[in-house]
């Protein structure tokens, strides 16, 4: 009878493995070390992530604004970084499934929540991919005017290299696989981590400024009347978008959870799950983990990874891109230097703050700044082609025997030619920053945060996440949806 009822519960419960390995060893700083080896997905996260926003955006906020505005900085982190980032990839490290398999079922239509967020992502970034690539074809033209050929104005040669430069970062990512782009992102987000902190270090900041700016949340300070025209005309919408730009898009969270499956945390390699998964119902419920003490406390244990790489990812974006805004509140706003908005020399003239550092940094800039905008790129493609497989897939089951690396081409070339259309017309960079912050982050992140704070709900109650963690995700949902709002009213006024 026994026998009987332990084969009963056998098959509807799985059985979370004991932690072995680095789980198991007591805290030392050889565990550590073995710990910070964790970090990969959030790396691309914090690598897709510094692009236009954190490189111009908060620099231009930082040469009119001061310190005033770095707690939008730390909210943005704490909302996107934090928030969305762990609730994603927490769930498919807890149940086991992919999430798109889960948002295929949500109440309507099948699938029509997944086709949303994807018609979105790809109208969005064939223009978002502009904002980040036009800048480092002036950047280029500026290192290189002197070699250029007669006749056809900077505006042809611009459009040319970001044309080229565009295509080629996209482009090669075809070639690079997954592990082989963890391990570069990692790289670029060391080089990134290193440079901005010596170079904060260097041109000496206000730490009074630095810790009043950073925690006084919701100040808003007034943009003087040298401040650039999105500042003083368009203050809110202004800042909703830089607010938006501070992390990725939709599809970079997305894609996260995938990730976090491909380095089988959790119960992502469990062979039971895809079995157990076929009795998931309308519900949604996860209704194979049992409510046992012993169980609970291995899950907690073998989330490490997550809490590891998720912190870690977090914390580079926060310091990449709070050290932009100080180095614009540094040494462009005594200056009262703006970034005009509506021009592409802007990571040019950002030279400029690195030359009163010290000459010789110049080209360390360049290269710098031209290799993170060049991960970023690289890194769009692989994040897009992860969400739409997963989740196509889980729209259309058949799907699952589609190429990825196919998908992935025909992904890269809707980019290319539309990114270009993009390049050689006159839409200005503002225009670009809003209509993406609008729909591929205030809004497309909102929604993928509101599902995520939902599928919580469907875990057994002792798998849920902590109070706190719910509690920053529920509002996490209301700040993203509100900067939506914000956003929204902002381009009709315009």
């Amino acid at each position: 009878m026994n026998q009987a009822s332990d084969s009963t519960e056998s098959s509807r419960y799985l059985s979370i493995p004991e932690p072995t390995g680095v789980y198991a060893e007591p805290w030392s700083w050889k565990k550590f070390r073995l710990m910070l080896g964790f970090f990969g997905p959030a790396a691309l996260v914090a690598s897709m992530a510094v692009g236009a926003g954190e490189t111009i955006l908060v620099t231009g906020v930082g040469a009119w604004a001061e310190y005033g505005l770095l707690w939008l900085i730390l909210l943005s982190v704490l909302v996107k970084g934090v928030a969305v980032t762990y609730l994603l990839g927490r769930f498919t490290a807890v149940s086991g499934q992919p999430f798109g398999r889960m948002l295929a079922k949500l109440p309507g239509p099948r699938g029509w929540f997944i086709l949303t967020l994807l018609t979105i992502e790809l109208l969005a970034l064939s223009i978002a991919l502009t904002a980040v690539a036009k800048p480092c074809g002036n950047l280029v033209v500026h290192i290189f005017t002197d070699s250029l050929p007669v006749g056809p104005t900077d505006t042809f040669w611009e459009n040319l290299i970001t044309t080229v430069f565009l295509g080629l970062a996209i482009g090669l990512s075809l070639l690079t696989s997954y592990d082989i782009l963890e391990k570069q992102q990692i790289i670029i987000c060391g080089i990134l981590v290193t440079g901005t902190i010596l170079a904060t270090i260097i041109v000496w900041p206000s730490v009074s400024g630095i810790l009043f700016g950073t925690l006084s949340i919701g100040n808003l300070p007034a943009a003087p009347d040298w401040a650039p025209s999105a500042a003083r005309n368009d203050y809110f919408l202004n800042l909703v978008t830089v607010f938006g730009y501070v992390g990725g898009t939709l599809s970079t969270y997305l894609a996260y959870s995938g990730w976090v499956a491909l380095r089988g945390w959790g119960l992502t390699r469990n062979p039971e799950v895809g079995r157990l998964g076929g009795r998931i119902d309308g519900t949604l419920k996860i209704n194979y983990l049992k409510e046992d003490a012993s169980q609970v406390k291995r899950m907690r244990v073998l989330l490490s990874p997550l809490k590891w790489d998720v912190s870690m990812g977090a914390l580079v974006l926060f310091i990449v891109t709070a050290a932009f805004m100080i180095a614009g509140a540094v040494v462009l706003y005594p200056r009262q230097t703006i970034l005009p908005g509506n021009a592409w020399d802007l990571l040019t003239r950002q030279s400029s703050i690195w030359a009163q550092i010290h000459a010789a940094l110049i080209p360390v800039y360049y290269v710098a700044i031209l290799a993170a905008l060049w991960g970023t790129l690289a890194t769009i493609p692989e994040a897009l082609t992860r969400f739409a497989h997963e989740f196509l897939t889980a729209v259309w089951p058949r799907f699952a025997s589609y190429s990825y690396r196919r998908l992935q081409t025909y992904i890269v070339i809707w980019f290319f030619i539309s990114s270009a259309v993009a390049i050689w017309s006159d839409i200005t960079f503002d225009l670009i920053t809003q209509i993406v912050a609008l729909l591929a982050t205030n809004m497309g992140v909102g929604l993928v945060c509101f599902a995520a704070v939902y599928l919580n709900f469907k875990l057994p109650p002792a798998y849920r996440t902590r109070p706190a963690m719910l509690v920053l995700g529920v509002l996490s949902t209301v700040v993203l949806l509100s900067a939506f709002v914000v956003s929204a009213a902002g381009m009709l006024q315009k």
